[in-house]
Order: C-alpha cells, then structure tokens, then sequence
C-alpha cells in the first residue's frame, strides 16, 4: 500500500515520519484523534492539511504497529 502523504526527510525533524513535508509529524495527528478530536478540529488545529492526510496518518500507523511483534502480557 502506497502512502503518498507520508514523507521522511533526515534533515527535516528529524527523519521522523510527517505529512507531506509540512513538519506535521504522522504521531502529532494520531495524537489528536486518539485524544477524540474530531477531523474538522484537527483540520482547524493545521489548515495546510486535507482529510486524505488524517486517514493516511491513520493507516500508516496501523501498518507500523502490524508490522512488529507486540509483547503480549499475561494473565
């Protein structure tokens, strides 16, 4: 799956993931929501960016966590 709104720049912040070389790093916005903001707020919050970068953020993180091996705890 490509991600088109994903950019790694090493001498931008970094080298860690953003959107689209805004310097808006993909864990600031998965932040957001995970704190319950809406899109529109998020959108409010960084009016450079579209919703396509919000679902993007979204689903490169999923594809990061998928592609590690999590400790599993025990009972």
């Amino acid at each position: 799956m490509p991600f088109t709104c994903i950019t790694t720049t090493p001498n931008q912040m970094e080298g860690i993931p953003c959107l689209r070389n805004l310097r808006i790093p993909v864990a600031t916005i998965v932040g957001m929501v995970a704190d319950g903001m809406t899109a529109a707020e998020i959108l409010g919050a960084y009016p450079d960016l579209e919703p396509e970068d919000i679902q993007e953020a979204l689903r490169y993180t999923a594809e990061s966590v998928r592609e590690r091996e999590s400790p599993r705890r025990t009972a």
